[in-house]
Order: C-alpha cells, then sequence, then structure tokens
C-alpha cells in the first residue's frame, strides 16, 4: 500500500549545533544519546531530550522502506515549534529562516515523498505572517506549524494573531496544532519527564484548540485548517462537556460542530483511541500518522490493522486524506502568490 504519514518529525543538527552556542537560554547541550538536550528557561525540565534516529533523514526513510509499504512523509516541527516564540523577536526569526532553508532542502533532495511545514515566529504577528510569505512563495513548504502556547503565553487566540489566522485562510493552509513544553510543564514535574509527556502534552493541544474555537476565530475564519495532533487530544472524548459548559462563550453554533471542523491524525497507542477519532471526526478528517521517531510505526500499523476498516477507507486514512487535506503536490514547489507587498 502506499502510504502518507502525516505526523512525522526530522529535526536539522544545525539548527541545534548553534543553540549550543548560545549563553543565554534557550540553549542546547550535546547529550549522551546522539541527540541534544534542550533547555528553555533555568531550572526547567528537560523534557526535548532527543536522540540520535531524529536527525538522520536518510536512515530515517530507510526504516519507513522496512515496513512493507511506500512511505512518504510530512515533517512537522512538534513541541520544539515554540522554541521560535521563546526568543529575542529577531533571533526567533532567524532561527525560523534556517529551519525553513533546512526543511526545503529536505523536500528538494526528495520530491514528492517528503513535505514539509514551516516554522514561525509568533512573538510579533507582521513578523509571524511575512516568515509564512517566505516558506510557502520562495521555499515552497506546504504548511504551518502551530504551537500550544506563545512562548510562555499561554493566548494563542491572542487579538493581535487575527491576521496571521486570517493570512494562513486565504493562503489555504494547514496549520499543525502540536503541544509544546511550556504551560503545563511546571504542573506536571516529576517522574523523569513521565506525568508531563503522558498528560501534559495531551492537556495542551486540547486547551489551544478549544481557545481558537471559543475566541471564534474557527467562527470568523471558516476555512481555517486545523490539524490537531494526537487523535485530538482529550476533545473528541469530552465533546459533550465541551458543549454544555461553553455557553458562556455565546458562540451561534455548538462547539462540537468547530471541532468536527478540524483534521487529526492516528497517533495514539490505543486502538480503541484511533477508532473513536476516526468515529468521531469522520473517515474524511483522521489522516494517518505516527510521530516518529517518538512512535514506532510498526505497531501504529498493527493498532490500525485491528480497527475494522473497508479498503475504502483504509485508502482514504493511509493515503487520500493527506493528499487532499494538506494540498500535498506531486512536486513541492511555491504556487501561491504572496500578499504582503
Amino acid at each position: 500500500m502506499h502510504i502518507i504519514d502525516s505526523h512525522f518529525h526530522w529535526w536539522p543538527r544545525s539548527i541545534f549545533d548553534r543553540l549550543c552556542k548560545r549563553s543565554a537560554y534557550p540553549k542546547a547541550s550535546v547529550n549522551n544519546k546522539g541527540g541534544y538536550q534542550y533547555m528553555r528557561r533555568a531550572g526547567s525540565g528537560c523534557h526535548l531530550n532527543s536522540w540520535a534516529e531524529w536527525f538522520d533523514l536518510d536512515k530515517q526513510l530507510e526504516y519507513m522502506d522496512s515496513l512493507g509499504h511506500a512511505v512518504d512523509v510530512v515533517c512537522s516541527i512538534g513541541p520544539f515549534s515554540v522554541a521560535f516564540s521563546d526568543m529575542p523577536l529577531a533571533e526567533g526569526r532567524d532561527y525560523a529562516l534556517m529551519w525553513n532553508e533546512e526543511m526545503a532542502g529536505a523536500q528538494k533532495k526528495y520530491p514528492g515523498r517528503l513535505w514539509a511545514s514551516a516554522a514561525v515566529p509568533l512573538q510579533d504577528t507582521r513578523a509571524a505572517i511575512e516568515v509564512v510569505d517566505d516558506a510557502v512563495n520562495r521555499l515552497g513548504l506546504m504548511g504551518v506549524n502551530l504551537p500550544g502556547s506563545v512562548g510562555a503565553d499561554a493566548r494563542i487566540d491572542a487579538e493581535r494573531l487575527e491576521p496571521f489566522y486570517a493570512h494562513c485562510e486565504k493562503l489555504g493552509l494547514p496549520l499543525f496544532l502540536h503541544p509544546t513544553d511550556v504551560i503545563f510543564q511546571d504542573m506536571l514535574d516529576g517522574y523523569d519527564g513521565a506525568l508531563h509527556l503522558s498528560l501534559g502534552r495531551v492537556i495542551e493541544v486540547s486547551v489551544a484548540a478549544m481557545r481558537l474555537i471559543l475566541s471564534g476565530l474557527m467562527e470568523r475564519h471558516p476555512r481555517l485548517k486545523v490539524v490537531m495532533s494526537h487523535t485530538g487530544g482529550t476533545l473528541p472524548y469530552q465533546a459533550g462537556r465541551m458543549d454544555k459548559n461553553s455557553k458562556a462563550a455565546q458562540l451561534p453554533r455548538p462547539v462540537q460542530d468547530y471541532m468536527r471542523r478540524m483534521y487529526t491524525d492516528t497517533v495514539s497507542p490505543h486502538a480503541a483511541g484511533i477508532k473513536f477519532a476516526i468515529d468521531y471526526y469522520g473517515i474524511d478528517h483522521v489522516m494517518y500518522g505516527t510521530d516518529y521517531p517518538c512512535w514506532d510505526p510498526a505497531p501504529c500499523l498493527k493498532l490500525i490493522d485491528d480497527i475494522p476498516l473497508s479498503a475504502a477507507d483504509k485508502q482514504k486514512l493511509f493515503y487520500d486524506n493527506a493528499r487532499r487535506i494538506l494540498n500535498l503536490a506531486l512536486q513541492p514547489k511555491p504556487v501561491r502568490e504572496p500578499v504582503l507587498a
């Protein structure tokens, strides 16, 4: 079967090598696993403690080839996407431009097999829009990474960011909403990161998605394309509660109407969780994704095999949905005109 992994992570070493030279936070250092430990501030838990597999794209794709399927991949940033909004603006912008150049290089190296989305510095709205324009129109990237917070600021729905969301909507760009290691990190500290990694990230992506809904952003921008990671976080499983307790936001429609407009992936090490996401969002809104190298694709494939799906639905889940939802071209190239003069 031809498969597109919609939730795949490759990180370029050049970014982290440069972070290792920073004396101020955030900064990085080489660890003993062939990767880096990333520290966003003094005394923060080191949940971003990567290993060698994150940084060798050729070996990553070799592993995809060993799964018995033709596997294409869509690179998103994951929890590191908040870093670009966690620095002084000039640095955050420079790092984002550097990241995007690396992603564009990977697309050129593997045309039609690899697509990548852009890093953006969200601490300044105009800078975010300019970086998006550069990433899409000059570099040919296909989407935008949306962290669960703007640095330590939980207000991903801040009024000043409205033009950014309007811009992404106008360009038809998918926003990859992924949790970070900021908002809930201290509250869920301890146990060598186990509590935060297992629960904190799922809560954060859910809170961020609800902010986009309750603020009215999803209402005002009906074509905004939000891709929630990790089978929608907690939202599908608490959907009734979201409707019941969200009336104070005075939205014209039930919260679930906006939730179901979002898209999600199969990143849940639990067949029942994957099945519920498919049942809740509908087969047309769910894409195969593995969170590799955080999760091994082999058990993900086995879990999906345990879910009763027709051949037509498997074709959608594994391939067709990603092509349609993410606007994946056979040869990624900049096809949109810039809005900013």
